[in-house]
């Protein structure tokens, strides 16, 4: 008799400890059905993976504030027949396919990762290419000859090169600034304008007006220096990024070119 009423409290003991052991695996309870924590942290995580915010009780209350309403919106949408029309099954499927194309080229991208060697041979490569001297230059930029003959008669006579240059220059982005181009390499201008200025000192202008594509130039050299590059680890994320596309396009070209299609591409 004793080992019966034992059996019998233990029973009891465990049919009412069930209710607290699915509660402890689930966030709430939606008309009967439970809505499961996993669901919460696989939220959490897809947030946090994405780089929008760090995990933190905010966010934790966030998001199962939105799982639970998510829950109630799909009850909702089942129960009015939604997931048995053909527009959502159509919009299924190409939510399907877009996230396996997402998941195929992030997968490749984490079984090709760009080395270390490889970010520093195109921060070489870069930093070549951009090396030699940066000016620090203003200039007036007008459409016919003439104009800029008269423009320097003007400066050499007192008038304000910045002044000019506000009023006259047909370059928008640096008339406003008084002609100012800030600093800059000098493979970033036409070969015109670049030889003009390599062949002034500090503090002078050009003393005839410079003819390119764009029309005529007066330019006045505030200064120069060395090129300025910044360090490796301070862009190396940002190259590590830029080779990461690089690759996955690559990729994305050798199987456009391996498929057997009768398809002509547009481009």
């Amino acid at each position: 008799m004793k080992k019966f009423v034992l059996a019998a409290s233990v029973a009891a003991l465990s049919a009412a400890l069930l209710p607290m052991s699915a509660s402890a695996q689930n966030v709430a309870i939606v008309n009967g059905k439970p809505v499961p924590k996993a669901r919460v942290e696989q939220l959490i995580n897809q947030v946090v993976k994405g780089g929008q915010q760090q995990r933190s009780p905010e966010l934790e209350a966030q998001v199962k504030d939105e799982v639970v309403l998510r829950e109630i919106f799909m009850q909702e949408a089942e129960k009015r027949g939604i997931p048995a029309s053909s527009d959502y099954k159509l919009q299924m499927e190409m939510a399907r396919q877009s996230l396996l194309i997402r998941e195929l080229f992030a997968d490749y991208a984490k079984k090709n990762p760009v080395s270390d060697a490889d970010a520093k041979a195109e921060y070489d490569k870069f930093k070549a290419q951009n090396s030699g001297q940066e000016f620090r230059a203003r200039h007036i930029l007008v459409e016919k000859e003439d104009e800029a003959i008269a423009l320097i008669k003007q400066i050499n006579g007192g008038a304000k090169f910045e002044d000019l240059a506000k009023a006259s220059s047909k370059d928008p982005g640096s008339a406003v600034n008084g002609g100012d181009l800030d600093w800059a390499n000098g493979n970033s201008y036409v070969p015109e304008f670049t030889k003009a200025l390599s062949e002034l000192k500090k503090g002078e202008m050009t003393q005839n007006p410079v003819k390119s594509q764009f029309g005529f130039h007066i330019i006045k050299l505030e200064d120069s220096r060395e090129a300025q590059f910044p360090a490796f680890d301070d862009v190396k994320a940002q190259i590590v990024q830029r080779l990461n596309q690089q690759k996955v396009a690559g990729f994305q070209q050798e199987l456009r070119e391996k498929a057997k299609t009768d398809y002509k591409f547009s481009r």
